[in-house]
């Protein structure tokens, strides 16, 4: 089964990317490797925002940090023209969440979009990860997450 077809078999959609919202472009390919920009948790539903620890739960952060594997997905296939089927790894994540001080759960919104991924891609979705909790985020966004991963030649 493709990745492709395991989206749809697990109930998810492949989105359209979305453009950049300032200077900067959505993937760079360095040889082997993708280099995704951050995506934010954008989907037909708009902008998921706020901070964990103030107006956001564990559960809405972590479905919007599916909504941003999913749109990382999205930028793989679309803007840099790969196949799915062409990820050899995902080699890291970077999770940036938007929170309150003494907020200390990053981990599990990030395990939202680790575990998407898994599901995606089996053992080429398993990968390093930072999780880090910041003030704010573009837009408002509740969670922001990069990529870097690997391809086929």
């Amino acid at each position: 089964m493709t990745p492709e077809e395991k989206i749809i078999e697990l109930g998810f959609q492949l989105p359209a990317p979305v453009a950049p919202l300032a200077s900067y472009v959505p993937v760079q390919r360095t040889g082997n490797l993708l280099h995704i920009s951050g995506q934010l948790p954008m989907d037909a539903e708009g902008l998921r925002k706020g901070r964990l620890g103030d107006n956001v739960g564990v559960e809405q952060a972590q479905q919007a940090a599916q909504i941003c594997a999913l749109n990382i997905l999205g930028q793989i296939k679309s803007s840099a023209g790969v196949d799915l089927s062409n990820i050899k790894q995902v080699i890291k994540l970077g999770v940036f969440v938007a929170c309150t001080d003494d907020f200390n759960e990053h981990h599990l919104v990030a395990n939202g979009a680790s575990d998407l991924i898994g599901q995606f891609l089996g053992d080429k979705g398993k990968h390093a990860r930072a999780a880090v909790g910041v003030p704010s985020l573009p837009l408002g966004a509740v969670v922001e997450i990069e990529a870097i991963v690997e391809i086929a030649d």
